[in-house]
């Protein structure tokens, strides 16, 4: 499933759209710490992406891109499908990831 995944992001999400620095997801599906694991892994392998955060417990996943880089709705939808997990909601913002990154950890506590 993991080298589906990163399969499936190199080759679909090459093709960006507008800019958007950062991209939230909520995917269901994501049973354990190794979901969560291979998810970012993968993303972090895209070269688009400039930072990952992966929430098991809040079944979230952030992406921040780098400058002048995305990922079109319809290659996120397809590439988290493809691997096994329910994408449920994806939006777009200019919150910085640290910001999201210390409300999980906060939350996990």
């Amino acid at each position: 499933m993991k080298k589906l995944l990163s399969f499936t992001f190199v080759a679909l999400l090459a093709n960006g759209a507008a800019a958007a620095e950062t991209i939230e997801m909520k995917v269901h599906g994501m049973v354990c710490g190794f979901c969560a694991q291979g998810i970012e892994k993968s993303l972090r392998k895209n070269p688009a992406t400039s930072d990952v955060v992966v929430s098991l417990e809040n079944k979230l996943v952030v992406v921040q891109t780098h400058d002048g880089q995305d990922f079109t709705d319809a290659a996120l939808t397809k590439a988290i499908k493809d691997a096994g997990y329910d994408l449920k909601e994806i939006t777009r913002s200019q919150r910085p990831i640290e910001e999201i990154r210390g409300q999980v950890r906060q939350a996990a506590k």
